[in-house]
């Protein structure tokens, strides 16, 4: 298994600057948190806007749901494929350009807005296009992350902080600017997003470059990042029990526990818990980034097990108060999760096999929980939708307890943070 390592940075001109440094905030940190923090406020504005533009259109909630699954059905079928242009031509470029295109489209659908109704086909094929660019940029975010910053775990802790607040932010700017001047103004916001994003990622002065054989096809590369990925039991086996987890507890409970809560307690009610639940994820975050243990797996499975409590909360009919309690507990668990497995995908795997073996992950992830929210109407009209959220709860803990009942997950060790060791291949 051969690379090619180059010590000119990623755009062809010689490195001005080592990366990572020990410092987390080196001038490549700040640009990509920056590059990172602005396009997930305009990830997180975009289903408030498109919502309520569609509806507007008069197209309903079904135009609503084909815009949306437009999205992610060409996120989760192209993921595969971005993972090996990633690899091939460095994540760098594959993420700039990416959010190039996505800056044009955005800013069509903003220029549609503003002249009148759009029509819905339109609608539909930028969103599409949209979520294709979104499968190019996407891998790159793993792979990054070790370059510009010594300390991945902290990194990580601290780029997970802000896509909390950012998940809390966007909607609610997105709410107040839809009211006052429509859907065009957001996404005309969101395109620029898309604009700081590739020009923090442009400037950007990456020591070393790892390139996937260029010689090698696109089958090959293909196959080889799937064969990374299998022959890693550890690996494997986590995303084998998050397509449970994933569609019967997380993809499931976001669509009904929302329900729940406007039925039970009013919109409101739902806001206060969602900022409850980002706020949650803050401290997550912070948690997670003074949690230095030996088996970080088998430290990151509690996290499974707190955002357990998401569905069951709203399940026993809560006050406010319960609510953003329970919520909140579940957005940190949610959070101490997400950054313990990115720091160990990221310090585990080969550089040069990061960008395909993360979109495996990834496209696993995707088709779970959008199975999970597709199926949560039918399955709540069986069951119920109490009944339902205490079922999810009941597989959100018995899959935390399959994380720790598993050899290969509960003692793999982790990667010194002082990075010598990252990158190593380790096998289970």
């Amino acid at each position: 298994m051969s690379s090619e390592v180059d010590t000119r940075t990623d755009d062809g001109s010689p490195a001005g600057e080592p990366a990572p440094t020990d410092q987390l905030w080196s001038a490549n940190f700040r640009l990509y948190f920056g590059a990172r923090t602005g396009s997930l406020l305009g990830d997180a504005m975009l289903p408030v806007a498109l919502s309520v533009g569609v509806l507007d259109a008069g197209y309903g909630t079904s135009g609503v749901g084909y815009a949306l699954g437009a999205w992610m059905a060409a996120l989760a079928l192209c993921m595969l494929f971005g993972g090996v242009l990633a690899d091939r031509f460095t994540p760098r470029r594959m993420m700039v350009m990416a959010d190039l295109v996505r800056l044009v489209i955005q800013g069509a659908m903003a220029v549609m807005f503003a002249l009148g109704v759009p029509p819905l086909w339109g609608i539909v094929a930028l969103q599409f296009l949209s979520g294709l660019a979104t499968a190019l940029f996407q891998p790159g975010v793993a792979s990054l992350v070790p370059r510009v910053a010594k300390d991945v775990q902290r990194a990580n802790g601290v780029l997970r902080m802000a896509e909390s607040v950012a998940g809390v932010l966007g909607p609610a700017l997105a709410g107040v600017l839809v009211s006052v001047s429509g859907p065009s103004t957001v996404f005309a916001i969101y395109a620029a997003t898309y604009a700081l994003s590739a020009a923090c990622l442009f400037a950007l002065r990456l020591a070393t470059s790892v390139k996937a054989p260029a010689e090698e096809s696109f089958r090959r590369q293909l196959v080889e990042g799937w064969q990374e990925f299998r022959s890693r039991t550890w690996l494997w086996a986590v995303i084998s029990i998050f397509l449970v987890y994933g569609c019967f507890v997380a993809g499931v409970s976001l669509p009904v526990a929302a329900d729940l809560v406007v039925a039970d307690l009013g919109s409101t009610a739902l806001g206060i818990g969602m900022a409850a639940f980002g706020a949650g994820g803050v401290l997550g975050g912070v948690v997670a980034i003074r949690a230095r243990r030996g088996r970080p797996l088998a430290v990151g499975s509690a996290g499974w097990a707190l955002f357990a409590l998401y569905p069951i909360v709203p399940a026993l009919n809560p006050n406010v108060y319960l609510l953003s309690l329970g919520w909140a507990l579940a957005g940190g668990g949610l959070a101490f999760w997400s950054v313990i497995w990115a720091t160990t995908v990221q310090t585990q795997i080969p550089a040069a096999l990061l960008n395909r073996v993360y979109a495996y992950d990834v496209t696993g992830s995707l088709l779970s929980m959008a199975l999970g929210r597709s199926i949560a109407g039918p399955l709540a009209s069986v069951t119920g939708q109490r009944p339902l959220m205490i079922v999810a709860t009941l597989l959100g803990l018995l899959c935390s307890g399959l994380l720790l009942a598993v050899p290969a997950i509960r003692r793999l060790r982790a990667v010194p943070a002082d990075g010598e060791l990252a990158g190593a291949e380790q096998r289970s």
